[in-house]
């Protein structure tokens, strides 16, 4: 579900570290936005990060 359409970026996982140093597992998700882009010429509904939509690998649909 949380996975970038464009550059692919997905859920990743790690350890949560405690103050007390008691570890536990973890996972990012990536900020994975639904819009609607042109693909191919066509708009189509996509699921894009924030990451690709600000430095503008995507076309907006109007």
């Amino acid at each position: 579900m949380a996975k970038c359409e464009i550059c692919g970026k997905a859920t990743t996982f790690g350890i949560k570290v405690s103050h007390s140093h008691r570890r536990a597992n973890r996972t990012w998700k990536a900020n994975v936005r639904k819009v609607r882009a042109l693909v191919n010429g066509t708009p189509k509904r996509v699921n894009v990060c924030s990451r690709c939509l600000r430095s503008n690998k995507v076309v907006r649909a109007v």
